[in-house]
């Protein structure tokens, strides 16, 4: 008893430190990797850093800015049916700006903040890339290309931008909006939130009409179902015997080899029949 007793106390000690807020971690100390990767060991992660070198088509930094974004399952409050979300929706900027990101996450769990469809040439896999595990913050910094074009910006964890952790950032006048950035464009697949159950399957029989309908739709779906069972009910009399004499004394392994050869030479048969049917449908040619 006494150990059961001590045993429940460390489960429950245990899951309470599980479950409990983590340390806010400021990510400054990262290990740069090479080609703008750079991370800790404490979930903080940097991809696709360019401080210094300029993309083609650009003479020098237009502008030099900086923003802070917030990510958190409280930020998603304001858009009905979705989980997650950044506390900005949609960024412009000046072709050819260095844009410092300063990526907040407020949730326990792990958060990103990325783009795709950078140059290539200067972005490895075309993409740039803050990530944090827990309540914490990571900066990193990029330049923009020259074009006009709008970048879908989003969290990259299973769901998280289905469940709404995504926006839009356009340079210089973008090349449109995307759809189903929340509070900024409509959804490609707009939510429904009215009663999806017909009227009629809600409404129950009144009228006289109505209940001896309702009696008989009942009396057939009953009819039916009995009649299946039966069907089975005489298929197992019929092939269990059958079926016990022919497995007797196989091991389980037997059994199954000679059940899926059963099935194959059903479905051939049941193939050749459907082949013979079509041959004498069909005129030859």
């Amino acid at each position: 008893m006494q150990k059961l007793f001590l045993t429940a106390i460390l489960a429950l000690t245990v899951s309470s430190s599980a479950f409990a807020k983590k340390e806010f971690l400021d990510h400054t100390n990262l290990m740069n990797h090479g080609d703008g990767h750079l991370m800790d060991m404490d979930g903080g992660m940097v991809m696709g850093q360019n401080t210094d070198t300029l993309p083609g088509g650009c003479d020098k930094i237009a502008a030099t800015e900086e923003i802070t974004v917030h990510a958190g399952h409280k930020y998603a409050k304001e858009f009905p049916g979705r989980m997650f979300a950044f506390d900005t929706q949609e960024y412009q900027f000046e072709p050819c700006t260095k844009l410092t990101v300063h990526f907040v996450n407020d949730d326990n769990i792990r958060h990103q903040w990325m783009m795709h469809g950078l140059p290539r040439y200067l972005y490895p896999k075309g993409m740039f890339h803050l990530e944090v595990t827990g309540p914490g913050k990571i900066s990193g910094t990029l330049i923009f290309p020259p074009n006009d074009k709008t970048y879908l910006v989003h969290c990259d964890i299973s769901q998280h931008m289905e469940k709404g952790m995504k926006g839009q950032l356009k340079i210089g006048k973008g090349s449109g909006d995307l759809p189903s950035i929340p509070g900024v464009t409509a959804n490609v697949i707009q939510d429904d939130y009215s009663n999806s159950i017909p009227e009629k399957v809600l409404k129950k029989p009144s009228t006289a009409k109505e209940k001896a309908a309702a009696k008989m739709a009942a009396a057939e779906n009953e009819s039916a179902i009995s009649g299946i069972l039966i069907i089975g009910l005489a298929a197992g009399l019929v092939l269990a015997p059958i079926l016990s004499r022919k497995f007797k004394g196989m091991a389980v392994g037997e059994v199954v080899s000679v059940v899926f050869e059963m099935i194959a030479q059903a479905i051939g048969l049941v193939t050749k029949l459907i082949l013979g049917l079509i041959k004498l449908v069909l005129p030859n040619k």
